[in-house]
C-alpha cells in the first residue's frame, strides 16, 4: 500500500486549527520541509536538486524512514543552520495556534557527526529565543540519544544535557532510533545519571517492538512518559498500569503509518487506549518527514477514528497536563484552552 497518503479533508476545520495545543514528541530534524534542505545545501556549496529531496523522504518503512533522518542530517553542519531551522519550526507551530512545544534534538546524531555541540547548541538557542519572541510558542529542548549508537554515546548525550542546563530550556534526555537493535534495559545508567542532575524522562518504546520495551522503559528508565507505545494494547496488566498511573502516552498517527509500524491507520490503538482512559497526547514526530501537521493529526483522529469535538479538546487538555511545564504555566494554558468553543455536541 501507499502509505505516503491518508484519506482526510484537505485542510483541518477551523475548530481544529484554532484549539489551543501543546506538542510534546517532535524531531526538530524531521521537521526540516524539502526546501529547507535545498537552501541548506545551497549555503554550503552543494547544489541539490528539490525533487531529489522529495524522493528521499518517500520511503517506505522503519528503516527508510531512518536512512532518510540520516541523510538530511548530513546538511546540518553550522550553528546557524540549527538556528534557521529551530526559528522555522516555532513559525510553523504558531501557525496551528501550537501554544508549548518540547523538542527533541538529535544531539547524538551531532557527535557521530563530529560537530561542535557546545557551538551547535548556542545556534539552537538563537533560533528559540527569536522564535519565542516572534511567535509566542515557548519551546522546551529534550537531548535524544541514538540507541543503535549504544550506551556509552548515550551517556555522552546525557552529559551534554547537563551541561547546558544553566540556560534553562533544556529540559529532559531520551533515546530514540531502532528499538529492534538496542533494548532499553542498556540505557539505565544514562537515564539515572540524567534523572540524578533534575532532567526529565522520555523514551521511545513500543514502536517497533512489543510491550516488554515499554514495561523496562517505566520500570528500569523510569521514564515518565512513552513515546509511541503502539504495542501497548497487546498486554492487559501494562494498560492496567498506564491508567491507574496516567503515564502519557506519546502518540504519533502518521508516523507509525509511514514507517510501516501499523499496515493501516485502521489498526491503530489510539482510540481504545482513549476510551479505556490512558492519558493519550497527539504529536506529529518528524512533520516534514511524514508530510503533517499536529491540526492533520487532530483532523485524522476526528475523520478515522470519530474523536468528537469536546474529544479532541480533551486531547489538547492531555498535551498540556503532560507536558513538563510548571504547574502554573499549565495552568494558564488550560484556562487558555477552556475558552475554546465547542462546535459539535456530543
Amino acid at each position: 500500500m501507499d502509505n505516503s497518503r491518508l484519506d482526510i479533508s484537505e485542510q483541518p476545520s477551523a475548530f481544529v486549527r484554532g484549539l489551543p495545543k501543546a506538542e510534546l514528541h517532535l524531531h526538530l530534524e524531521g521537521a526540516v520541509e524539502p526546501e529547507t534542505v535545498v537552501e541548506l545545501a545551497r549555503n554550503h556549496k552543494q547544489q541539490l536538486d528539490l525533487e531529489q529531496v522529495r524522493e528521499l523522504y518517500r520511503y517506505t518503512d522503519f528503516t527508510g524512514f531512518l536512512l532518510c533522518f540520516r541523510e538530511i542530517t548530513q546538511y546540518l553542519q553550522t550553528p546557524d543552520d540549527y538556528e534557521l531551522i529551530t526559528y522555522r519550526l516555532l513559525q510553523r507551530l504558531a501557525a496551528e495556534n501550537v501554544k508549548h512545544a518540547e523538542v527533541y534534538v538529535a544531539v547524538g546524531v551531532c557527535l557521530w557527526r563530529g560537530r561542535e555541540f557546545a557551538e551547535i547548541f548556542q545556534g539552537l538557542e538563537r533560533g528559540r529565543l527569536r522564535g519565542e519572541r516572534d511567535f509566542k510558542v515557548s519551546l522546551y529542548w529534550i537531548f535524544d540519544a541514538v540507541r543503535h549508537f549504544g550506551p556509552e554515546k548515550a551517556m555522552d548525550v546525557a552529559k551534554c544535557a547537563v551541561q547546558s542546563q544553566p540556560c534553562g530550556s533544556v529540559i529532559g534526555f531520551g533515546i530514540g532510533g531502532d528499538e529492534r537493535r538496542a533494548g532499553p534495559e542498556l540505557f539505565a545508567e544514562a537515564y539515572a545519571y540524567a534523572a540524578r542532575h533534575g532532567l526529565r524522562l522520555t523514551c521511545h518504546a513500543g514502536e517497533t517492538n512489543g510491550p516488554d520495551s515499554v514495561w523496562i522503559a517505566l520500570q528500569t528508565l523510569r521514564s515518565e512518559r512513552i513515546g509511541h507505545g503502539l504495542s501497548c494494547w497487546r498486554d492487559r496488566e501494562l494498560l492496567a498500569y498506564l491508567v491507574e498511573r496516567q503515564v502519557p502516552l506519546e502518540i504519533s498517527l502518521s508516523s507509525n503509518l509511514r514507517t510501516g509500524c501499523i499496515r493501516a491507520l485502521a489498526q491503530h490503538p489510539v482510540k481504545t487506549y482513549f476510551d479505556l482512559g490512558l492519558l493519550v497526547t497527539l504529536n506529529t514526530d518528524d512533520p516534514a518527514m511524514f508530510e503533517t501537521s499536529i491540526s492533520r493529526e487532530y483532523q485524522i483522529a476526528q475523520e478515522t477514528f470519530g474523536f468528537r469535538d469536546e474529544q479532541l479538546k480533551q486531547l489538547a487538555r492531555n498535551s498540556f497536563r503532560a507536558s513538563f511545564l510548571p504547574e502554573e504555566k499549565k495552568r494558564e494554558y488550560l484556562s487558555l484552552l477552556e475558552a475554546a468553543p465547542v462546535a459539535q455536541a456530543d
